[in-house]
Protein backbone atom coordinates (compact mmCIF):
# COMPACT_ATOMS: atom_id res chain seq x y z
CA UNK A 1 0.00 0.00 0.00
CA UNK A 2 2.79 2.39 0.89
CA UNK A 3 4.59 1.66 -2.37
CA UNK A 4 1.47 2.22 -4.46
CA UNK A 5 0.81 5.53 -2.74
CA UNK A 6 4.42 6.54 -3.24
CA UNK A 7 4.47 5.71 -6.95
CA UNK A 8 0.92 6.87 -7.67
CA UNK A 9 -0.46 3.53 -8.84
CA UNK A 10 -3.56 1.54 -7.95
CA UNK A 11 -3.54 -0.89 -5.03
CA UNK A 12 -5.80 -3.96 -4.79
CA UNK A 13 -5.47 -6.50 -2.02
CA UNK A 14 -7.07 -8.39 0.83
CA UNK A 15 -6.23 -7.65 4.45
CA UNK A 16 -6.85 -9.94 7.42
CA UNK A 17 -8.64 -8.02 10.14
CA UNK A 18 -10.59 -8.78 13.33
CA UNK A 19 -13.92 -7.63 14.73
CA UNK A 20 -14.27 -6.37 18.30
CA UNK A 21 -15.31 -9.84 19.44
CA UNK A 22 -12.09 -11.30 17.99
CA UNK A 23 -13.62 -13.13 15.00
CA UNK A 24 -11.56 -12.81 11.80
CA UNK A 25 -12.76 -11.12 8.62
CA UNK A 26 -11.24 -10.21 5.25
CA UNK A 27 -11.12 -6.61 4.08
CA UNK A 28 -10.96 -6.38 0.28
CA UNK A 29 -9.45 -2.97 -0.41
CA UNK A 30 -9.03 -0.94 -3.58
CA UNK A 31 -7.15 2.40 -3.58
CA UNK A 32 -7.18 4.35 -6.87
CA UNK A 33 -5.21 7.58 -7.48
CA UNK A 34 -7.03 10.55 -9.05
CA UNK A 35 -4.83 12.81 -11.15
CA UNK A 36 -5.21 16.50 -11.92
CA UNK A 37 -4.76 18.04 -15.36
CA UNK A 38 -0.99 18.24 -14.91
CA UNK A 39 -0.76 14.50 -14.17
CA UNK A 40 -0.03 14.83 -10.46
CA UNK A 41 -2.00 12.74 -7.95
CA UNK A 42 -4.44 15.08 -6.21
CA UNK A 43 -6.69 12.55 -4.39
CA UNK A 44 -6.90 8.85 -3.62
CA UNK A 45 -10.24 7.04 -3.54
CA UNK A 46 -10.50 4.03 -1.25
CA UNK A 47 -13.21 1.37 -1.49
CA UNK A 48 -13.41 -1.56 0.89
CA UNK A 49 -15.65 -4.64 1.09
CA UNK A 50 -15.86 -6.83 4.21
CA UNK A 51 -16.06 -10.61 3.79
CA UNK A 52 -15.95 -13.66 6.01
CA UNK A 53 -12.45 -15.06 6.53
CA UNK A 54 -11.92 -18.75 5.86
CA UNK A 55 -9.23 -19.30 8.49
CA UNK A 56 -9.05 -21.82 11.33
CA UNK A 57 -8.09 -20.21 14.64
CA UNK A 58 -8.72 -23.26 16.78
CA UNK A 59 -6.17 -24.89 19.08
CA UNK A 60 -3.09 -26.57 17.64
CA UNK A 61 -1.27 -29.61 18.91
CA UNK A 62 2.23 -28.18 18.68
CA UNK A 63 3.73 -26.46 21.70
CA UNK A 64 6.39 -24.53 19.84
CA UNK A 65 5.45 -21.32 21.60
CA UNK A 66 4.80 -20.86 25.31
CA UNK A 67 2.43 -18.25 26.65
CA UNK A 68 4.04 -14.83 26.72
CA UNK A 69 4.65 -13.19 30.07
CA UNK A 70 4.36 -9.78 28.48
CA UNK A 71 1.18 -7.70 28.69
CA UNK A 72 -0.75 -7.43 25.42
CA UNK A 73 -0.81 -3.66 25.24
CA UNK A 74 -0.81 -1.48 22.14
CA UNK A 75 2.54 0.29 22.16
CA UNK A 76 2.19 4.08 22.04
CA UNK A 77 3.77 6.89 24.02
CA UNK A 78 0.46 7.42 25.83
CA UNK A 79 0.15 3.75 26.77
CA UNK A 80 3.77 3.68 27.92
CA UNK A 81 3.03 6.61 30.24
CA UNK A 82 -0.17 5.11 31.60
CA UNK A 83 1.42 1.69 32.07
CA UNK A 84 3.28 2.93 35.12
CA UNK A 85 0.27 4.39 36.95
CA UNK A 86 -2.70 2.22 35.90
CA UNK A 87 -3.64 -0.69 38.22
CA UNK A 88 -3.12 -4.11 36.66
CA UNK A 89 -6.80 -5.02 37.14
CA UNK A 90 -7.91 -2.06 35.04
CA UNK A 91 -5.29 -2.78 32.37
CA UNK A 92 -6.37 -6.41 31.94
CA UNK A 93 -10.03 -5.44 31.46
CA UNK A 94 -9.05 -2.85 28.89
CA UNK A 95 -6.79 -5.22 26.94
CA UNK A 96 -9.48 -7.89 26.64
CA UNK A 97 -11.33 -5.60 24.23
CA UNK A 98 -8.76 -6.51 21.56
CA UNK A 99 -9.93 -9.95 20.43
CA UNK A 100 -6.81 -10.65 18.39
CA UNK A 101 -4.63 -10.44 21.50
CA UNK A 102 -6.94 -12.77 23.44
CA UNK A 103 -5.63 -15.62 21.25
CA UNK A 104 -2.90 -17.82 22.64
CA UNK A 105 0.70 -17.32 21.59
CA UNK A 106 0.82 -20.58 19.65
CA UNK A 107 -2.34 -19.72 17.69
CA UNK A 108 -1.02 -16.23 16.98
CA UNK A 109 2.34 -17.62 15.86
CA UNK A 110 1.34 -20.68 13.87
CA UNK A 111 -2.10 -19.74 12.51
CA UNK A 112 -1.52 -16.06 11.76
CA UNK A 113 2.07 -14.84 11.87
CA UNK A 114 3.53 -17.90 10.13
CA UNK A 115 1.18 -17.36 7.17
CA UNK A 116 2.25 -13.76 6.55
CA UNK A 117 5.07 -12.34 4.46
CA UNK A 118 8.33 -11.41 6.24
CA UNK A 119 7.55 -7.71 5.74
CA UNK A 120 4.11 -8.08 7.40
CA UNK A 121 5.52 -10.05 10.34
CA UNK A 122 8.09 -7.32 10.93
CA UNK A 123 5.33 -4.69 10.83
CA UNK A 124 3.18 -6.54 13.36
CA UNK A 125 6.18 -6.81 15.67
CA UNK A 126 6.06 -3.03 16.15
CA UNK A 127 2.40 -3.01 17.31
CA UNK A 128 2.79 -4.05 20.96
CA UNK A 129 5.26 -5.62 23.35
CA UNK A 130 3.66 -9.06 23.19
CA UNK A 131 3.81 -9.28 19.37
CA UNK A 132 7.32 -7.83 19.51
CA UNK A 133 8.44 -10.71 21.72
CA UNK A 134 6.68 -13.28 19.53
CA UNK A 135 8.38 -11.98 16.39
CA UNK A 136 11.81 -12.36 17.99
CA UNK A 137 11.47 -16.15 17.89
CA UNK A 138 13.88 -17.70 15.36
CA UNK A 139 11.74 -20.84 14.90
CA UNK A 140 8.83 -18.62 13.84
CA UNK A 141 11.01 -16.72 11.39
CA UNK A 142 12.25 -19.92 9.79
CA UNK A 143 8.64 -21.09 9.29
CA UNK A 144 7.73 -17.66 7.85
CA UNK A 145 10.61 -17.90 5.38
CA UNK A 146 9.70 -21.46 4.38
CA UNK A 147 6.06 -20.52 3.78
CA UNK A 148 6.91 -17.34 1.88
CA UNK A 149 9.94 -18.51 -0.12
CA UNK A 150 9.54 -22.29 -0.35
CA UNK A 151 11.43 -25.15 1.30
CA UNK A 152 14.01 -25.42 -1.51
CA UNK A 153 15.03 -21.76 -1.21
CA UNK A 154 15.30 -21.87 2.58
CA UNK A 155 17.35 -25.09 2.35
CA UNK A 156 19.85 -23.32 0.09
CA UNK A 157 20.01 -20.35 2.47
CA UNK A 158 20.38 -22.65 5.49
CA UNK A 159 23.53 -24.13 3.94
CA UNK A 160 25.16 -20.69 3.75
CA UNK A 161 27.72 -20.53 6.60
CA UNK A 162 26.60 -17.15 7.96
CA UNK A 163 22.86 -17.85 8.17
CA UNK A 164 22.95 -19.24 11.72
CA UNK A 165 25.03 -16.29 12.93
CA UNK A 166 22.79 -13.70 11.28
CA UNK A 167 19.50 -15.39 12.22
CA UNK A 168 16.39 -15.97 10.10
CA UNK A 169 14.71 -12.77 11.26
CA UNK A 170 17.59 -10.54 10.24
CA UNK A 171 18.16 -12.52 7.02
CA UNK A 172 14.50 -12.11 6.03
CA UNK A 173 14.73 -8.39 6.69
CA UNK A 174 17.92 -7.91 4.66
CA UNK A 175 16.79 -10.02 1.69
CA UNK A 176 13.42 -8.22 1.66
CA UNK A 177 14.70 -4.65 2.00
CA UNK A 178 18.19 -5.22 0.45
CA UNK A 179 19.39 -2.63 2.99
CA UNK A 180 22.68 -4.47 3.47
CA UNK A 181 23.49 -4.97 -0.24
CA UNK A 182 27.03 -3.90 -1.16
CA UNK A 183 29.72 -4.41 -3.79
CA UNK A 184 33.28 -5.41 -2.98
CA UNK A 185 36.38 -6.42 -4.90
CA UNK A 186 38.10 -9.77 -4.28
CA UNK A 187 41.60 -10.83 -5.36
CA UNK A 188 42.18 -14.58 -5.88
CA UNK A 189 45.18 -16.69 -6.82
CA UNK A 190 45.80 -19.32 -9.41
CA UNK A 191 45.23 -18.94 -13.13
CA UNK A 192 42.87 -20.03 -15.88
CA UNK A 193 45.18 -20.95 -18.73
CA UNK A 194 45.19 -20.90 -21.71
CA UNK A 195 43.42 -17.51 -21.84
CA UNK A 196 39.86 -17.51 -23.12
CA UNK A 197 36.55 -15.65 -23.39
CA UNK A 198 32.92 -16.69 -23.95
CA UNK A 199 33.17 -19.48 -21.36
CA UNK A 200 30.33 -20.37 -19.00
CA UNK A 201 30.48 -20.37 -15.21
CA UNK A 202 28.15 -21.32 -12.38
CA UNK A 203 28.26 -21.97 -8.64
CA UNK A 204 28.15 -25.34 -6.88
CA UNK A 205 27.70 -24.52 -3.22
CA UNK A 206 30.58 -22.17 -2.36
CA UNK A 207 32.62 -23.15 -5.41
CA UNK A 208 32.77 -21.39 -8.78
CA UNK A 209 33.14 -23.67 -11.79
CA UNK A 210 34.30 -22.51 -15.22
CA UNK A 211 34.03 -24.69 -18.32
CA UNK A 212 35.17 -24.28 -21.92
CA UNK A 213 35.30 -21.02 -23.81
CA UNK A 214 36.80 -19.47 -26.91
CA UNK A 215 40.60 -19.41 -27.00
CA UNK A 216 43.07 -17.78 -29.33
CA UNK A 217 42.08 -17.98 -33.02
CA UNK A 218 38.53 -19.04 -32.03
CA UNK A 219 39.81 -22.31 -30.57
CA UNK A 220 36.96 -24.16 -28.72
CA UNK A 221 38.08 -25.30 -25.27
CA UNK A 222 36.83 -28.14 -23.03
CA UNK A 223 38.73 -27.89 -19.73
CA UNK A 224 37.27 -27.34 -16.23
CA UNK A 225 38.47 -24.96 -13.50
CA UNK A 226 37.23 -24.58 -9.90
CA UNK A 227 37.57 -21.69 -7.43
CA UNK A 228 36.66 -22.48 -3.80
CA UNK A 229 35.49 -19.23 -2.19
CA UNK A 230 35.34 -20.96 1.20
CA UNK A 231 39.10 -21.52 1.28
CA UNK A 232 41.35 -19.27 3.36
CA UNK A 233 43.20 -18.20 0.18
CA UNK A 234 40.95 -18.94 -2.82
CA UNK A 235 42.74 -19.80 -6.04
CA UNK A 236 41.76 -21.19 -9.43
CA UNK A 237 42.77 -24.79 -10.01
CA UNK A 238 42.50 -26.98 -13.06
CA UNK A 239 40.37 -30.09 -12.41
CA UNK A 240 41.42 -33.15 -14.40
CA UNK A 241 38.19 -34.80 -15.51
CA UNK A 242 37.81 -37.94 -17.59
CA UNK A 243 35.87 -38.00 -20.87
CA UNK A 244 35.45 -34.21 -21.31
CA UNK A 245 32.86 -32.95 -23.80
CA UNK A 246 33.99 -31.56 -27.16
CA UNK A 247 35.35 -28.01 -26.86
CA UNK A 248 32.80 -25.20 -27.20
CA UNK A 249 31.85 -21.62 -26.46
CA UNK A 250 28.48 -19.85 -26.26
CA UNK A 251 27.10 -22.80 -24.26
CA UNK A 252 25.28 -22.89 -20.91
CA UNK A 253 26.54 -24.40 -17.65
CA UNK A 254 23.99 -25.00 -14.89
CA UNK A 255 23.94 -26.77 -11.53
CA UNK A 256 21.28 -29.22 -10.40
CA UNK A 257 20.80 -31.94 -7.78
CA UNK A 258 23.24 -30.20 -5.45
CA UNK A 259 26.55 -31.03 -7.14
CA UNK A 260 25.80 -31.89 -10.78
CA UNK A 261 27.06 -29.68 -13.59
CA UNK A 262 25.13 -29.74 -16.87
CA UNK A 263 26.55 -28.46 -20.18
CA UNK A 264 24.26 -27.92 -23.15
CA UNK A 265 24.86 -26.72 -26.71
CA UNK A 266 27.24 -24.04 -27.87
CA UNK A 267 29.54 -23.66 -30.86
CA UNK A 268 32.24 -26.31 -31.42
CA UNK A 269 34.95 -27.01 -33.95
CA UNK A 270 32.45 -28.44 -36.46
CA UNK A 271 29.59 -26.02 -35.85
CA UNK A 272 26.68 -25.70 -33.46
CA UNK A 273 25.93 -28.38 -30.83
CA UNK A 274 22.84 -29.75 -29.04
CA UNK A 275 24.45 -32.38 -26.81
CA UNK A 276 24.15 -32.70 -23.02
CA UNK A 277 26.96 -33.66 -20.62
CA UNK A 278 26.71 -34.12 -16.83
CA UNK A 279 29.51 -34.03 -14.22
CA UNK A 280 29.17 -34.85 -10.50
CA UNK A 281 31.68 -32.48 -8.95
CA UNK A 282 31.60 -34.30 -5.58
CA UNK A 283 32.47 -37.71 -7.05
CA UNK A 284 35.81 -39.19 -6.00
CA UNK A 285 36.82 -39.47 -9.65
CA UNK A 286 34.77 -36.88 -11.59
CA UNK A 287 33.79 -38.01 -15.08
CA UNK A 288 31.84 -36.13 -17.74
CA UNK A 289 28.93 -38.33 -18.84
CA UNK A 290 26.98 -37.71 -22.03
CA UNK A 291 23.20 -37.88 -21.70
CA UNK A 292 21.67 -39.15 -24.91
CA UNK A 293 18.25 -37.52 -24.58
CA UNK A 294 15.81 -38.52 -27.32
CA UNK A 295 14.29 -35.87 -29.64
CA UNK A 296 16.77 -33.10 -28.81
CA UNK A 297 16.20 -29.44 -29.77
CA UNK A 298 17.98 -27.82 -32.70
CA UNK A 299 21.72 -27.17 -32.26
CA UNK A 300 22.26 -23.64 -30.93
CA UNK A 301 24.45 -21.16 -29.09
CA UNK A 302 23.86 -18.08 -26.91
CA UNK A 303 20.61 -19.63 -25.65
CA UNK A 304 19.42 -19.44 -22.04
CA UNK A 305 18.83 -22.23 -19.54
CA UNK A 306 17.65 -22.80 -15.97
CA UNK A 307 16.73 -25.72 -13.71
CA UNK A 308 13.41 -26.77 -12.16
CA UNK A 309 12.92 -28.89 -9.02
CA UNK A 310 16.66 -29.53 -8.92
CA UNK A 311 16.25 -32.24 -11.58
CA UNK A 312 15.04 -30.69 -14.85
CA UNK A 313 16.91 -28.61 -17.43
CA UNK A 314 14.98 -25.92 -19.33
CA UNK A 315 16.44 -24.47 -22.55
CA UNK A 316 15.04 -21.46 -24.39
CA UNK A 317 15.83 -19.63 -27.62
CA UNK A 318 19.32 -18.94 -28.93
CA UNK A 319 20.94 -18.74 -32.34
CA UNK A 320 20.74 -21.59 -34.88
CA UNK A 321 22.53 -22.04 -38.21
CA UNK A 322 22.83 -19.03 -40.51
CA UNK A 323 22.09 -16.66 -37.62
CA UNK A 324 18.43 -17.67 -37.28
CA UNK A 325 17.03 -16.71 -33.87
CA UNK A 326 14.88 -19.27 -31.99
CA UNK A 327 11.80 -18.91 -29.79
CA UNK A 328 11.24 -22.49 -28.60
CA UNK A 329 11.32 -23.88 -25.03
CA UNK A 330 12.46 -27.42 -24.20
CA UNK A 331 12.58 -29.44 -20.96
CA UNK A 332 14.76 -32.45 -20.09
CA UNK A 333 14.26 -34.50 -16.89
CA UNK A 334 17.76 -35.77 -16.07
CA UNK A 335 16.52 -38.06 -13.27
CA UNK A 336 14.67 -40.36 -15.68
CA UNK A 337 16.23 -43.70 -16.62
CA UNK A 338 15.94 -42.72 -20.29
CA UNK A 339 15.78 -38.92 -20.44
CA UNK A 340 13.72 -37.51 -23.30
CA UNK A 341 13.52 -33.93 -24.47
CA UNK A 342 10.04 -32.43 -24.39
CA UNK A 343 9.14 -29.25 -26.21
CA UNK A 344 6.72 -27.10 -24.21
CA UNK A 345 3.69 -26.66 -26.49
CA UNK A 346 2.42 -23.08 -26.35
CA UNK A 347 -0.13 -21.16 -28.40
CA UNK A 348 2.14 -18.09 -28.51
CA UNK A 349 5.84 -17.48 -27.91
CA UNK A 350 7.85 -14.31 -27.27
CA UNK A 351 9.76 -13.01 -30.31
CA UNK A 352 12.84 -15.07 -31.18
CA UNK A 353 15.97 -14.02 -29.28
CA UNK A 354 19.41 -14.81 -27.93
CA UNK A 355 21.33 -13.54 -24.90
CA UNK A 356 18.21 -13.36 -22.70
CA UNK A 357 17.83 -14.64 -19.13
CA UNK A 358 15.52 -17.19 -17.47
CA UNK A 359 14.72 -16.87 -13.75
CA UNK A 360 12.68 -19.38 -11.74
CA UNK A 361 10.28 -18.16 -9.04
CA UNK A 362 7.43 -19.60 -6.98
CA UNK A 363 8.31 -23.19 -7.78
CA UNK A 364 7.74 -23.71 -11.51
CA UNK A 365 7.20 -20.21 -12.85
CA UNK A 366 9.83 -18.81 -15.22
CA UNK A 367 10.54 -15.16 -16.02
CA UNK A 368 12.28 -14.22 -19.28
CA UNK A 369 13.95 -10.83 -19.59
CA UNK A 370 15.76 -8.94 -22.33
CA UNK A 371 17.99 -10.36 -25.01
CA UNK A 372 18.72 -9.59 -28.65
CA UNK A 373 15.25 -10.08 -30.11
CA UNK A 374 13.59 -10.09 -33.49
CA UNK A 375 11.37 -7.02 -34.01
CA UNK A 376 9.77 -7.17 -37.42
CA UNK A 377 12.61 -7.20 -39.96
CA UNK A 378 15.06 -5.87 -37.33
CA UNK A 379 16.96 -7.39 -34.42
CA UNK A 380 17.16 -5.13 -31.37
CA UNK A 381 18.11 -5.21 -27.70
CA UNK A 382 15.04 -5.81 -25.56
CA UNK A 383 13.80 -4.92 -22.08
CA UNK A 384 10.57 -6.91 -22.34
CA UNK A 385 9.46 -9.34 -19.62
CA UNK A 386 7.59 -12.62 -20.23
CA UNK A 387 6.41 -15.29 -17.80
CA UNK A 388 5.23 -18.89 -18.04
CA UNK A 389 3.92 -21.27 -15.35
CA UNK A 390 5.00 -24.85 -16.11
CA UNK A 391 2.77 -26.13 -13.30
CA UNK A 392 -0.30 -25.39 -15.43
CA UNK A 393 -1.83 -28.13 -17.58
CA UNK A 394 -1.49 -25.93 -20.66
CA UNK A 395 1.34 -23.48 -19.95
CA UNK A 396 1.57 -20.36 -22.08
CA UNK A 397 3.92 -17.42 -22.30
CA UNK A 398 2.47 -14.10 -21.19
CA UNK A 399 3.82 -10.61 -21.73
CA UNK A 400 4.27 -9.00 -18.32
CA UNK A 401 3.34 -5.34 -18.54
CA UNK A 402 5.10 -3.33 -15.84
CA UNK A 403 3.93 -0.09 -14.27
CA UNK A 404 4.99 2.75 -16.60
CA UNK A 405 5.82 4.86 -13.54
CA UNK A 406 8.73 2.58 -12.59
CA UNK A 407 12.42 2.76 -13.53
CA UNK A 408 12.51 0.31 -16.45
CA UNK A 409 16.05 -0.92 -17.17
CA UNK A 410 17.56 -0.01 -20.56
CA UNK A 411 17.34 -2.77 -23.22
CA UNK A 412 20.22 -5.26 -23.00
CA UNK A 413 21.51 -8.77 -23.70
CA UNK A 414 23.88 -11.19 -21.96
CA UNK A 415 23.01 -9.56 -18.64
CA UNK A 416 22.87 -10.97 -15.10
CA UNK A 417 19.56 -12.06 -13.56
CA UNK A 418 19.48 -13.01 -9.86
CA UNK A 419 16.37 -14.74 -8.46
CA UNK A 420 15.50 -13.42 -5.00
CA UNK A 421 13.09 -15.00 -2.49
CA UNK A 422 9.46 -14.00 -2.89
CA UNK A 423 9.29 -13.88 -6.70
CA UNK A 424 11.67 -10.93 -7.20
CA UNK A 425 14.34 -10.70 -9.90
CA UNK A 426 17.44 -8.49 -9.84
CA UNK A 427 18.86 -7.37 -13.21
CA UNK A 428 22.21 -5.72 -13.96
CA UNK A 429 25.05 -5.68 -16.47
CA UNK A 430 25.10 -6.99 -20.03
CA UNK A 431 25.52 -5.32 -23.40
CA UNK A 432 23.68 -2.00 -23.12
CA UNK A 433 23.35 0.75 -25.73
CA UNK A 434 24.46 4.19 -24.61
CA UNK A 435 26.26 5.36 -21.48
CA UNK A 436 24.66 3.15 -18.82
CA UNK A 437 26.42 1.63 -15.83
CA UNK A 438 26.70 -2.16 -15.77
CA UNK A 439 26.57 -2.12 -11.97
CA UNK A 440 23.21 -0.29 -11.80
CA UNK A 441 20.67 -2.67 -10.22
CA UNK A 442 17.02 -3.00 -11.21
CA UNK A 443 14.49 -4.94 -9.13
CA UNK A 444 11.15 -6.38 -10.28
CA UNK A 445 8.56 -8.26 -8.19
CA UNK A 446 6.77 -10.52 -10.67
CA UNK A 447 4.09 -11.44 -8.11
CA UNK A 448 2.68 -7.91 -7.90
CA UNK A 449 -0.61 -7.22 -9.68
CA UNK A 450 1.06 -4.37 -11.54
CA UNK A 451 4.80 -5.10 -11.31
CA UNK A 452 6.96 -2.00 -10.93
CA UNK A 453 10.66 -1.76 -11.79
CA UNK A 454 12.72 -0.15 -9.03
CA UNK A 455 16.29 1.12 -9.30
CA UNK A 456 18.65 0.34 -6.43
CA UNK A 457 21.75 2.29 -5.51
CA UNK A 458 24.26 -0.03 -3.82
CA UNK A 459 27.58 1.16 -2.34
CA UNK A 460 31.02 -0.41 -2.71
CA UNK A 461 33.61 -1.18 -5.38
CA UNK A 462 31.47 -1.77 -8.45
CA UNK A 463 32.44 -3.60 -11.65
CA UNK A 464 32.63 -1.72 -14.93
CA UNK A 465 31.27 -4.75 -16.81
CA UNK A 466 29.14 -7.79 -15.92
CA UNK A 467 28.09 -10.62 -18.23
CA UNK A 468 25.44 -13.25 -17.59
CA UNK A 469 27.46 -16.24 -18.79
CA UNK A 470 30.42 -15.34 -16.51
CA UNK A 471 28.58 -14.34 -13.32
CA UNK A 472 27.77 -16.90 -10.61
CA UNK A 473 25.02 -16.71 -7.97
CA UNK A 474 26.35 -18.25 -4.75
CA UNK A 475 23.97 -19.48 -2.05
CA UNK A 476 21.17 -17.19 -3.18
CA UNK A 477 22.82 -14.24 -1.40
CA UNK A 478 25.86 -13.35 -3.53
CA UNK A 479 26.54 -12.65 -7.21
CA UNK A 480 30.21 -13.00 -8.20
CA UNK A 481 31.24 -11.23 -11.41
CA UNK A 482 34.24 -12.55 -13.36
CA UNK A 483 36.14 -10.17 -15.64
CA UNK A 484 34.30 -7.12 -14.34
CA UNK A 485 37.22 -4.66 -14.34
CA UNK A 486 38.13 -4.41 -18.02
CA UNK A 487 35.41 -6.41 -19.77
CA UNK A 488 38.14 -8.80 -20.93
CA UNK A 489 37.07 -12.09 -19.42
CA UNK A 490 40.53 -13.65 -19.43
CA UNK A 491 41.56 -11.44 -16.47
CA UNK A 492 40.07 -13.66 -13.76
CA UNK A 493 42.11 -12.91 -10.65
CA UNK A 494 40.03 -9.87 -9.69
CA UNK A 495 36.40 -10.61 -8.92
CA UNK A 496 33.54 -8.31 -7.94
CA UNK A 497 31.01 -9.63 -5.43
CA UNK A 498 27.52 -8.25 -4.91
CA UNK A 499 26.48 -9.33 -1.41
CA UNK A 500 22.73 -9.11 -0.77
CA UNK A 501 22.96 -9.83 2.97
CA UNK A 502 25.61 -9.36 5.66
CA UNK A 503 26.45 -13.05 5.99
Amino acid sequence: MRGCLEYGCEFRGELLNFRKDGTPMMNRLCMTPIRSDDGAVSHTIGIQIFMEANIDLGPVSSSLFKESLYTAEWFTEESAFRRGRTPASERSSRHRRCGLLDLSDEVLAQKILAQLSPRDVASLGSVCTRLFQLTRNEDLWKIVCQNAWGVETTSVLEAVPGTRRLGWGRLARELTSLEGAAWRKIAVGGAVEPSRCNFSACAVGNRLVLFGGEGINMQPMNDTFVLDLGAASPEWRHVHVSSPPPGRWGHTLTCLNGSWLVVFGGCGRDGLLNDVFVLDLDAQQPVWREVAGAAPPLPRSWHSSCTLDGTKLVVSGGCADSGVLLSDTFLLDLMMDKPMWKEIPVSWSPPSRLGHSLSVYEGRKILMFGGFAKSGSLKLRSSDVYTIDLAEEEPNWKHLVSNPGGSVPPPRLDHVAVSLPGGRVLIFGGSIAGLHSASQLYLLDATEEKPTWRRLDVPGQKPKFAWGHSTCVVGGTRAVVLGGETGEEWILNELHELSLATI
